[in-house]
């Protein structure tokens, strides 16, 4: 079986929606245990325990999350030695455009080194039905290509 971390900050209803769908579609795939967590509460050893990560933050002040920048901080020279080279995907719920917290996401995850398996899902403004559709899309295609053995 492999195993699917989604690790994720919200303060309001807008990320933790996103959160929901993405975990539901994965929820689809019977051959991936999905685990989540929020950032806060997520360390190395859900790292080593994943076979592939999906990150979810608000976009604050043009930047991910303190709470999801906290878990980089914490887990980055620890997870070194490892060479994770883990899949990972990333959600964001925007009140702008959301490109700064992509960049820096995508700018820390090369240094695990992890690699990017999809475009991001970036919901700017109001949670609509596509942005919750395109999270569990997200979430059951990742699923789905961990069962595989695609990633």
């Amino acid at each position: 079986m492999k195993h699917l971390m989604i690790i994720y900050h919200s303060q309001g209803n807008k990320t933790a929606a996103m959160a929901e769908a993405v975990t539901t579609g994965a929820h689809c795939e019977e051959a991936v245990e999905t685990r989540v967590k929020s950032a806060f509460d997520a360390d190395l050893d859900d790292l080593l325990w994943a076979d592939g990560l999906i990150f979810g933050t608000p976009e604050n002040f043009g930047y991910m999350s303190g709470a999801l920048k906290d878990f980089f901080d914490r887990t980055f020279y620890p997870a070194e030695p490892h060479q994770l080279n883990l899949p990972y995907a990333l959600f964001v719920g925007a009140g702008n455009d959301g490109s700064g917290a992509v960049r820096e996401v995508d700018r820390i995850a090369l240094g695990y080194p992890l690699r990017k398996i999809a475009e991001p899902v970036v919901a700017v403004g109001e949670l609509d039905d596509n942005d919750r559709q395109a999270c569990h899309e997200l979430g059951h295609s990742f699923a789905a290509g961990l069962a595989m053995g695609i990633f």
